[in-house]
């Protein structure tokens, strides 16, 4: 009996053997993956940064400072996020070609993958809004009816109720949202850019986004059909009228000029 007590295993003993194990076939290096993936993560992103730096600056630092403080011509872009270089520089918009009332939108002279890098840059000058995810400005499933309700109440001032834009004072405008990009259109709300105000996810949730781009993505559809025929480039009332005003009345001032005409010739006659 006690030899058979002797030969009994340690209670470490299976341990060892599970180690040995997983040593043999790279269980250990599996199980300490993660920390390995979030130090390459890490390390990308300080790539990506350093990258952005250069481009900043040569293409951004005139304006808005070496350190994104800002100059007297640009604002400082400390705190403004990711979201809002990938719109700016993702438009065109920025590098400006000059100052003015508003910057208009243009070709964009930058890559995706250095709009990505600009964005890195910036978002590491202070925390701010963060490019959004495929999944957060997808209008798929999304109330176009709701959105519609949103879109008159928050933005059909400025835009009108279908996107087509409009004038604001001293030279501003509202741009047209036709073939603008769901992303853009997200990171348009998200940030507020030019005259635009801001409507974070605090003021206006994310599935109230998704809406609001499902919206305009209907009523500026290529098969969107127009109920009233002739849409006068969707301006509503104002163009409308305007069009009765010049074309309507005059029509009736040439007709009663003809008749006026010709009814002097046959007195005269």
């Amino acid at each position: 009996m006690k030899k058979l007590s002797a030969r009994r295993r340690h209670p470490l003993a299976a341990v060892v053997v599970l180690l040995l194990a997983l040593a043999a076939t790279g269980g250990l290096y599996a199980a300490f993956a993660p920390a390995g993936t979030a130090k390459a993560d890490e390390t990308a992103q300080s790539l990506a940064i350093e990258e952005g730096k250069k481009l900043y600056s040569v293409g951004c630092a005139s304006c808005h400072g070496t350190g994104g403080q800002g100059t007297t011509d640009g604002p400082s872009l400390v705190g403004v996020g990711s979201a809002s270089v990938d719109f700016q520089v993702g438009t065109g918009r920025m590098p400006a070609q000059q100052p003015g009332a508003q910057v208009p939108k243009k070709k964009v002279i930058y890559t995706q993958a250095e709009i990505d890098q600009l964005a890195a840059y910036v978002a590491s000058l202070g925390a701010g809004p963060a490019t959004p995810k495929e999944g957060q400005y997808s209008p798929e499933g999304a109330d176009i009816a709701k959105g519609g309700e949103l879109f008159r109440t928050n933005c059909a001032q400025c835009h009108n109720f279908t996107g087509e834009g409009g004038a604001l004072t001293h030279g501003k405008y509202a741009p047209s949202l036709e073939g603008v990009s769901p992303k853009h259109l997200y990171e348009a709300m998200q940030t507020g850019p030019q005259n635009m105000p801001s409507f974070p996810d605090t003021t206006m949730p994310e599935k109230e986004k998704k809406d609001i781009i499902a919206y305009v993505n209907a009523v500026n559809g290529d098969e969107t059909p127009s109920p009233g025929g002739l849409s006068l480039g969707g301006l509503g009332p104002v163009s409308e009228g305007l069009f009765a005003w010049i074309f309507g009345l005059g029509a009736l001032i040439a007709v009663a000029i003809w008749v006026a005409a010709h009814t002097a010739k046959a007195k005269k006659s």
